[in-house]
């Protein structure tokens, strides 16, 4: 272990300093998933109990300690069932940003052969279909699927495994369709589901125009490599969200390139 300095008798080594810099960047990670939820404050409650059962375990007052100390000791547990959605977004992020997630990671292992090509997609209709429900304030909310074919969030709605055409899409979001509420999910080249629920971005940076397609949208790109499409109620503006990022009022052929370039 190499010795970077000394202070008085702790000695620090570089492994130190990045055990400390990776510490630093999961506690902000998860200050980022916390941040503005209810969660946070439930953390800050057991913390202040925990506080608590410190102190009284120190001034020796047994009966409290002990009727405390029962709590701390399925801490554990009580922290994984208050915080699982949390738990599940971080996870979700974690597994979205690593390497394993990368096809080109598993493409260049010996059993890469065995891969399935997906589907081209059919942009036309689904470009041509989006400017109509723009033209005439028809709120629409289209997800891509990449390397994930997101069943998890498909069987929230209604399985449709469908082909892609202008008329089907048109018809499903228009307000009197059973199918309009939610989110359209493609995977494969074809339409996977309608009426998906999708989880809905917390960030407090978002523009207040933003409705709650807009969110959800975000929200999609913010937990997988999904690339969601949105079309306003309000305005009938053309949005496509990536990586937690939204690109707004796009016009018929700046849609097109973006997602030829995505997909």
């Amino acid at each position: 272990m190499i010795l970077l300095f000394k202070i008085g008798f702790i000695e620090v080594s570089w492994i130190d300093v990045i055990d400390i810099v990776l510490v630093s960047f999961l506690l902000y990670q998860l200050y980022k998933i916390l941040r503005g939820s209810i969660a946070i404050k439930i953390f800050l409650g057991l913390l202040s109990i925990y506080l608590i059962y410190l102190i009284v375990k120190a001034l020796r007052m047994e009966l409290l300690t002990a009727i405390l100390g029962q709590f701390i000791g399925v801490g554990v547990i009580a922290g994984l069932i208050l915080f699982q959605q949390e738990i599940r977004k971080f996870l979700l992020l974690v597994g979205k940003t690593t390497a394993f997630n990368n096809e080109k990671f598993f493409k260049s292992w010996p059993w890469k052969k065995t891969f399935k090509t997906k589907e081209t997609i059919n942009l036309n209709p689904i470009i041509e279909s989006a400017k109509t429900l723009g033209g005439t304030n028809t709120g629409a909310l289209i997800v891509f699927a990449k390397s994930s074919e997101l069943k998890f969030y498909a069987e929230s709605g209604d399985i449709l495994d469908a082909q892609i055409s202008k008329r089907l899409i048109i018809s499903i979001f228009q307000k009197t369709s059973p199918l309009h509420d939610g989110a359209m999910i493609i995977s494969n080249g074809r339409i996977k589901a309608a009426r998906c629920i999708l989880p809905v971005s917390e960030s407090n940076d978002l523009p207040a125009s933003f409705g709650l397609r807009h969110r959800a949208a975000i929200g999609m790109t913010e937990v997988t490599d999904s690339i969601v499409l949105v079309v306003s109620e309000e305005t009938g503006q053309i949005s496509l969200s990536v990586n937690g990022k939204m690109d707004t009022n796009l016009s018929k052929s700046e849609l097109k390139s973006k997602l030829n370039f995505y997909l």
